[in-house]
């Protein structure tokens, strides 16, 4: 049982706290054990009041003593709201934390883009926002009042020790029966399963869709408004339907729970107003062991209460997290330094590469070198294993068979941090920092201005804004650029890298925002910036493709067609096919046609 117990997200949330804020833990414990004594205490105070009345004795202190009491209820009540509210926000950002250092800390990305985590991922990530139950600011103040009722529950069932034995065993018994009886309407039953959880995947995906600018335009233009609010609506209200039924009353238990506490709380009530007919009680004593048997009543609707279930599930998500994504996405670190590599080939030995979740084989008995200092085009479908490529380079992932080798090093064997510095990369989904441009750049702060304004001239994006200019407008002075511009600026950024000393630049379709002329421009100027490195370019763009020192044709995960573009059409093959078809399209266009030939 104890297993089980320390097995529960409650339990884990609560060793938690001190994590958070160790002082204001120990506050909140403190008021609330405060809280929990006080109603047990003041019944007493009024007792003591009320004999000192009975017998004339002098009420100063009887008065004062109540009085203080008093004051303490009203004041230390706001007082934990306070301790509550600051104590869930210091644990939602210790939350917030750990969950930034589960994501980051592994070197792989296998763990970003593993489905089975996605559900616990989501519950981490949004828990705050009020969509699945209320902020942990709030929440904490919810579990303070369920604790707070249940300790003085128990505290003033206890005081009915000095009225008889059986006396609290019954009545607290009885009360403390109603938590079992009504297990499955408490935190006892599993709220947070895995319907539940896809349910809050699902409104968080609607409520995603509505407040950010992606989807926006298709919003409007479908005018699918409607549908992702009554979306959004209907997944949130599935998932507070999922939990009220997992927590609502049941008519029968709830029934044989109102019988016993009934029947308990006869026998003691009955008990009392006998013997205080006998003479047995004293005034002062009625009032103290009434009053107590009715407080006693707090325990049954106190303890661990649905809040505690709400707050607790975010925290377990993290934790569940944290070992999950450290396996999956973690890659050996090797002992060798990448410093000057590649200064000869990289090469691709019988390599095979499945991603994890999937299973679906990528790349299979993949052969391919590449001679340093080489202009390399890879081209090929969909789903042909192209930007795979670039993610194993990369070194984002390993691959299950063959090996990757610099200059006959296994890339394993580098280590990590190394290698990167050695690698730059333009991705199709490149990231847009809402930071200063330079800072957009050189997010590290390596480079001088003139290295970065070097990298924006070759980039196009010369003299557009001050480098100090933020690129968002919803900040003062902020601007924003089109989807072209913030092209230009990643590969700004992957050039700035080049002049820092990278010797491996990889371009995931780098100019498909540009227009073709813009493209033709724009790869010029980086293939002469980069002539001194090994340049890697993944394009659909025969325009492009044909300028470079090889072009690799991919197929089912495997090279089909090597050489140059000459070489290539020579052949007859795949390449002239796709090149030809491309060509085809544009024979109106006499702009593309001045490229392509």
């Amino acid at each position: 049982m104890f297993a089980r117990l320390t097995a529960r997200d409650e339990w884990k949330y609560m060793l938690l706290l001190p994590h958070a804020s160790a002082v204001l833990t120990f506050a909140w414990w403190f008021l609330l054990l405060a809280r929990g004594l006080l109603p047990a205490l003041f019944v007493v105070a009024m007792g003591v009041l009320v004999g000192a009345v009975q017998h004339g004795d002098n009420l100063v202190f009887p008065l004062a003593l109540v009085g203080g009491m008093f004051v303490l209820v009203q004041v230390l009540s706001p007082l934990h709201l306070m301790v509550s509210q600051n104590l869930g926000s210091k644990m939602a950002a210790y939350l917030y934390d750990r969950l930034t250092v589960a994501c980051t800390e592994p070197q792989g990305m296998a763990h970003l883009e593993n489905g089975e985590m996605q559900n616990d991922l989501a519950m981490a990530r949004d828990f705050d926002l009020g969509i699945s139950g209320p902020p942990l600011f709030v929440s904490m103040d919810f579990i303070a009042a369920g604790l707070v009722e249940m300790v003085a529950g128990l505290v003033a069932t206890s005081l009915l020790f000095g009225y008889a034995w059986w006396a609290p065993i019954l009545i607290g018994g009885a009360w403390l029966m109603t938590h079992y009886l009504l297990r499955e309407s408490g935190v006892w039953r599993d709220r947070q399963t895995n319907e539940v959880r896809m349910a809050q995947r699902h409104a968080d995906y609607a409520y995603q869709m509505a407040v950010n600018p992606p989807a926006s335009k298709e919003l409007r233009l479908f005018s699918l408004a409607d549908w992702v609010v009554n979306r959004f609506a209907t997944h949130r209200r599935k998932l507070h339907d999922l939990r009220w039924e997992a927590t609502r009353l049941r008519q029968r238990p709830l029934a044989l729970s109102l019988i016993i506490v009934t029947l308990a709380n006869v026998v003691v009530f009955v008990s009392l107003g006998y013997d205080a007919t006998q003479g047995n009680l004293e005034l002062r004593e009625l009032v103290i062991f009434a009053a107590a048997a009715m407080t006693a009543s707090m325990i049954a609707f106190g303890g661990l209460s649905w809040a505690l279930d709400g707050a607790a599930a975010p925290a377990g998500a993290v934790l569940r997290l944290q070992p999950a994504m450290a396996e999956a996405g973690h890659l050996p670190d090797g002992p060798k330094t990448a410093e000057n590599l590649p200064a000869k080939t990289i090469e691709f030995k019988d390599l095979k590469f499945a991603y994890p979740t999937t299973g679906e084989v990528t790349l299979e008995n993949f052969n391919l070198t590449i001679p340093a200092g080489t202009t390399l085009a890879i081209v090929g479908p969909n789903g042909a294993g192209k930007t795979t490529l670039a993610k194993l380079l990369c070194r984002l992932y390993d691959p299950q068979e063959g090996s990757i080798e610099i200059d006959g090093v296994d890339l394993r064997d580098l280590s990590i941090d190394s290698w990167r510095n050695r690698v730059t990369a333009v991705f199709q989904d490149f990231v847009r920092f809402e930071l200063s441009l330079r800072e957009n750049v050189c997010p590290t702060g390596e480079a001088s201005d003139e290295i970065i304004l070097r990298a924006l001239e070759k980039a196009g994006m010369a003299d557009l804004v001050s480098l100090d200019t933020i690129l968002n407008k919803a900040y003062a002075g902020g601007t924003d650029f089109s989807g072209g511009q913030w092209q230009r600026i990643a590969l700004a950024r992957a050039l700035c890298q080049v002049y820092l000393g990278a010797g491996l630049v990889l371009l995931d379709e780098p100019t498909a925002q540009l227009d073709v002329r813009g493209e033709a421009e724009i790869f010029n100027r980086v293939i002469e910036e980069t002539k001194d490195v090994t340049t890697i370019l993944i394009s659909h763009r025969f325009s492009t493709v044909r300028k470079t020192d090889l072009i690799c044709v991919l197929e089912h995960g495997r090279v089909i067609e090597l050489g140059s573009h000459d070489e290539l059409m020579a052949l007859g093959g795949r390449y002239q096919t796709m090149f030809d078809l491309q060509a085809s399209h544009f024979e109106e266009s006499e702009t593309e046609l001045d490229v392509l030939n």
